[in-house]
């Protein structure tokens, strides 16, 4: 991993945990974790691409 991609001690500590707790579910919980994890990846994407292009001034404009 790059010096870019390095986690901080915080993240690490984090993903150590969320670990821990998936270890602990069955697999039909970890299979419903995993989608509603996607979906909120999906979310969370497009958040950021809307973000970029206000800030950018690009895509859709409101009519006049």
């Amino acid at each position: 991993m790059s010096d870019f991609m390095e986690l901080s001690l915080e993240q690490k500590f984090n993903l150590r945990s969320f670990e821990t707790q998936v270890q602990k579910m069955s697999r039909e919980q970890a299979q419903e974790f995993l989608i509603k994890l996607y979906e909120q990846m999906m979310v969370r994407e497009t958040l950021y691409k809307k973000c970029i292009k206000q800030e950018w001034g690009i895509g859709d404009f409101p009519a006049l």
